[in-house]
């Protein structure tokens, strides 16, 4: 009887180098992920392993660009969930298909979420922000994102529905160049991972008003959830990262970066340092990562579809 692949490859060779594409700029979420676990994958002796930021289109550009790579393992994608969840829903074309062009590898981390605005806003939380926009923003404000189609933009969206608001969702070429914005004021609020905002909420220049998800972080127990404000349309706007690799990848090669992530996200010290920037470290391997992947399409079909959400 054939053993099952991670265990015929746990003493086998992920390939060297091996480079990690990021979709998004360095400094947000995805890119201190990526960076942790290579840093832990090297110490556990993968050799050399890189991180490559390769930024637009929503991600899509790196996507795409670890599609068309070799298919030998060499070249992954730390995939952010709205990639498999969401964009095969809101992009008529996004130019590639999960199932198809791409294998799971494993998930990495869960991403709790959050809405942010800049220190000196007149307002401490959504409740307060939405009140502003009533009362003072007659022509509506805007809510900065970090990728057009993502569980947050859908979120503001159906805020707009259900609270009668106009609140635009303007795209930035990742998290830090929008919290830049939010931080001077430029958009007065900005939704992203609460990973991707920690420094600059710890230096002063931004504030939470809110998480996604049922119950508060750990990390951020005074902050409270945009649910129990009233708005329930940001439960669900919890994402993950899971790390893909092209279709035709080896089974072997597959098992052997399988096996090393899986590996990385049992270390107690990457736990810690990700855990310390809002990241929950929740590993899963690659069928499971594919299962839940699939489930979640299915959960955000029918709000993608109340939405009218149809982007080229």
């Amino acid at each position: 009887m054939a053993l099952p692949l991670v265990a015929q490859a746990a003493d086998g060779k992920i390939p060297d180098p091996l480079t990690i594409v990021v979709g998004y700029a360095p400094g947000g979420a995805a890119d201190l992920t990526a960076r942790a676990y290579a840093e832990q994958l090297r110490k556990d002796g993968a050799g050399t392993v890189i991180v490559e930021n390769r930024t637009g289109a929503s991600g899509r550009i790196g996507l795409n660009y670890v599609k068309d790579s070799a298919p030998n393992g060499s070249r992954v994608y730390l995939m952010a969930s709205p990639l498999m969840t969401i964009f095969p829903l809101t992009y008529k074309d996004p130019g590639y298909d999960t199932k198809k062009d791409f294998r799971a590898i494993a998930t990495l981390v869960d991403i709790p979420t959050a809405i942010s605005a800049g220190a000196d806003q007149p307002f401490n939380d959504m409740k307060g922000f939405v009140e502003w926009v009533k009362t003072t923003q007659p022509k509506g404000s805007s809510m900065g994102v970090a990728t057009l189609g993502s569980s947050g933009h859908l979120g503001i969206l159906a805020v707009n529905t259900n609270h009668n608001l106009k609140i635009e969702p303007v795209a930035y070429r990742g998290a830090s160049p929008m919290l830049i914005d939010v931080a001077s004021g430029v958009v007065p609020i900005g939704w992203d991972a609460v990973a991707s905002m920690m420094s600059l909420n710890q230096a002063g220049k931004i504030k939470f008003l809110g998480v996604s998800g049922t119950k508060r972080l750990d990390t951020l127990p005074d902050v409270k959830t945009l649910s129990e404000q009233g708005f329930p349309e940001f439960e669900a706007a919890t994402s993950f990262y899971a790390i893909v690799a092209p279709s035709k990848i080896p089974d072997a090669t597959a098992a052997a970066l399988e096996a090393a992530f899986m590996k990385a996200s049992a270390n107690e010290e990457l736990k810690k340092q990700l855990g310390e920037k809002g990241l929950l470290v929740a590993p899963a391997n690659g069928a499971d990562t594919a299962k839940r992947g699939a489930a979640e399409l299915e959960t955000w079909r029918p709000v993608v579809k109340r939405a009218g959400i149809q982007m080229d």
